[in-house]
């Protein structure tokens, strides 16, 4: 029997974590906020001692994050907050009660100049506030002791919360065309996919028999740009994808850098013998189909 807790637990991932688990914690950051050693360390000591009493092995998947990454670029105190500061404490509660810990972590965390996909060891190179908070949280969970594992994904939506395939949805409603960054790569990756890639890796953690690697990557299958993204929601959605009109990341500029390239290869996630994800436009289909 598995017990999972989750940080962070209204948004789209943890919802998706919440529906797939048999036994679910998904306190909201307003519930358990994990920059409050106190709180977090009774949290976690309170459902450990309660699901091991019940014959149930606790990991803590963390989905708590600032993600607002435009946001993040006049806030970068915040950002890191919690994203390394939570993150660090959430790790040292798990370390002093052994609890195993998952980290979800960003391809943001690598500059995006690369030519093929992101191995897992290849040096990080943030652009942007966002990326440097997430990649300072991936080094205070390895650097913490605790039994711990990092899952870098990319491009998550689901059904909760603000997210790119919702944006889409509305715009399609909203304008006749709309012009979509063509020059920025990655894999767009279902929540609900996601979730259920991590529920077997912590099944695998609790049963001792967790990757000896501790940094995976986990996203859809295959690669898109952020039009050809917009273009298959279009699709999707029954409306004619030529309304969507490719233009530069010059000629759409943001506060927050971009990776230009930010696909991640997925081959750690296969040699630890765990279930790839499906290719990212099967995982859109069912997304619209469920």
């Amino acid at each position: 029997m598995l017990s999972i807790l989750v940080p962070g637990g209204s948004g789209q991932l943890g919802q998706d974590l919440a529906a797939l688990a048999a036994d679910a914690a998904t306190p909201s950051s307003s519930e358990l906020n994990v920059r409050d050693t106190g709180q977090v360390v009774a949290a976690v000591t309170e459902w450990a001692n309660r699901a091991r009493a019940a014959g149930a092995s606790p990991v803590v998947i963390n989905a708590a994050a600032y993600t607002a990454v435009d946001a993040a670029e006049t806030d970068e105190e915040r950002a890191f907050a919690v994203n390394a500061d939570g993150p660090r404490v959430l790790a040292a509660a798990c370390s002093s009660r052994g609890v195993p810990l998952i980290h979800v972590s960003t391809d943001y965390v690598f500059a995006g100049d690369a030519t093929s996909p992101y191995e897992t060891g290849d040096l990080l190179g943030p652009l942007n506030a966002y990326g440097r908070t997430k990649a300072a949280g991936e080094d205070a969970v390895l650097g913490s002791g605790a039994r711990s594992w990092i899952v870098r994904t990319s491009w998550v939506y689901g059904k909760t919360g603000s997210n790119f395939v919702k944006t889409m949805a509305r715009l399609e409603r909203e304008r006749e065309e709309l012009s979509v960054v063509d020059d920025q790569t990655g894999s767009p990756t279902w929540s609900r996919d996601l979730a259920a890639g991590l529920l077997e890796l912590a099944g695998r953690v609790a049963a001792g028999e967790g990757p000896s690697q501790r940094v995976l990557h986990c996203t859809g299958g295959g690669s898109t740009t952020w039009c050809g993204f917009a273009k298959a929601i279009f699709a999707e959605l029954g409306a004619d994808p030529a309304r969507v009109k490719p233009c530069t990341t010059a000629e759409f500029p943001r506060p927050a850098a971009r990776p230009a390239f930010g696909v991640l290869s997925n081959a750690s996630w296969r040699e630890a013998g765990l279930t790839p994800l499906r290719d990212w436009s099967d995982a859109l289909k069912a997304y619209f189909a469920s």
